[in-house]
């Protein structure tokens, strides 16, 4: 079958197009912005990447349009399809009724952190010897590539609430019926589409409706946003971590911990993540691990090898002693945790935070009162305030001296590389490409050392 997807290069949809592929479809796909990671590893697999949403692609005549959730109305191409009555599914139903049907499927939701407890979870059972299937919102450094289909009875998936497509405003996490479900946090965020938290906790609650009686949730125990979705109904046993009745962080020393379950030591996680974000993550991946047959001490000993996430404080070079780091936080709260993820790491040497609030919901302004808070514990912060609709300065004019705004990038490079010196970590922040940002300032960096 020859499958044509539309917005092939979103993380989720890419990850689709890799499935199809390595399910024995002829896969091709287009998009408006197409840019690495993704369209790296989707062309390395062999996947035609057309830019774009011409409606001439009609001539390719596929079995099947698959339709990513960023095409609406007034996309050309999708135009002609529906005038032509060409048979068209969203990402996620083709996901469901191709391969999940079939599958024991273990689903990460949350605002924050599911790409990477969806990845630890895959790799524990990968080393454990289940050889899962998976969809992740990222790419694994043990895997290499952000999704897989297998012939384990496993699945893991990142649990996205996000709506389906224009056509099927469901989150996306609906299609999916998980067994196992970890519900890692739960935060206003999607303002383009949810109208405030509690929209959003009614998603969640739908979730809950579709896990059986025999599967498990595992509830992140610190939020009560979660424990109210959990009181409006919940019919399938509950485990909850980050609190003594259940799984617990114990002992820290550097980036090692001790992990206890009811009270019952079960091991120390030997591995180089810092920040309390991970080692709740970690958690989470263990418990569900357990539900799926893994012992705790086998998943805490897996984690030592776990690589983490690429755009997850990963380092992209250094130049003059000066460490450039990649990150996709575009949330405050998940700025603020990598930030400190970072301090943990760096102790007492700057970090020069760069963001780009390039979300629909940053870009709307929603959360711009809590931007200037996030970004506080970093020693000086660049901006790139393009094509905003709201005034970055006066978001941000609380940082003082330490807070500069540039509606070019040129100048935003210029300004960081200024400032750097050896010993700084320059912390990039973004949901997209940032204009090839990490390779010009390490440029800019190697000049000026």
């Amino acid at each position: 079958m020859h499958i044509h997807i539309l917005g092939v290069c979103g993380t989720f949809m890419g990850g689709i197009a890799l499935i199809a592929k390595q399910a024995g479809h002829r896969v091709t796909g287009c998009d408006a912005n197409v840019y690495p990671p993704m369209s790296t590893q989707l062309q390395d697999q062999g996947i035609e990447l057309i830019q774009g949403y011409g409606a001439d692609q009609v001539a390719l005549r596929p079995d099947l349009w698959v339709i990513g959730n960023v095409v609406s109305r007034g996309n050309p191409l999708m135009e002609a399809l529906l005038d032509r009555g060409e048979v068209h599914v969203s990402g996620p139903q083709w996901l469901a009724e191709n391969v999940l049907n079939s599958k024991w499927v273990l689903a990460v939701a949350g605002t924050h952190g599911k790409t990477t407890t969806a990845s630890m979870l895959a790799w524990i059972l990968e080393d454990a010897g289940a050889n899962p299937g998976f969809l992740i919102g990222g790419v694994p450094e043990n895997f290499g590539v952000s999704a897989r289909v297998t012939e384990s009875r496993f699945f893991v998936i990142e649990a996205d609430e996000y709506d389906t497509a224009f056509f099927d405003k469901r989150s996306k996490f609906i299609h999916y019926r998980p067994r196992t479900l970890i519900l890692n946090n739960l935060e206003f965020d999607h303002a383009d589409i949810f109208a405030d938290l509690a929209a959003i906790e009614t998603q969640f609650h739908h979730l809950i409706r579709t896990i059986p009686r025999t599967g498990l949730i595992l509830a992140n125990a610190r939020e009560k946003s979660i424990e109210r979705v959990l009181t409006r109904g919940c019919w399938t046993p509950v485990e909850r971590f980050g609190n003594p009745q259940g799984w617990q962080i114990a002992d820290v020393c550097g980036s090692a911990f001790t992990v206890d379950f009811e009270g019952q030591r079960q091991g120390v996680v030997r591995w180089p993540l810092v920040g309390e974000h991970n080692r709740m993550n970690a958690l989470a991946a263990i418990a569900a691990a357990r539900h799926a047959g893994v012992p705790p001490k086998q998943a805490i000993d897996s984690l030592s090898s776990f690589r983490n996430v690429r755009r997850r404080l990963e380092v992209r070079g250094t130049q003059g002693g000066v460490t450039v780091y990649d990150d996709f936080a575009h949330h405050p709260t998940a700025i603020a945790t990598t930030i400190a993820g970072l301090r943990e790491k760096a102790g007492s040497a700057r970090i020069l935070a760069v963001l780009e609030p390039r979300s629909n919901t940053m870009k709307l302004g929603v959360m711009k009162g809590e931007l200037a808070g996030s970004l506080a514990e970093a020693d000086f912060v660049f901006c790139y305030s393009a094509e905003l609709g709201w005034d970055a300065h006066s978001a941000l004019a609380s940082l003082g001296p330490r807070a500069v705004c540039e509606d070019d990038l040129g100048a935003l490079v210029a300004a960081v590389a200024a400032q750097a010196r050896s010993g700084d970590n320059i912390l990039v922040m973004s949901n997209g490409a940032f204009g090839g940002i990490h390779q010009r300032l390490l440029t800019a960096l190697a000049k000026a050392a």
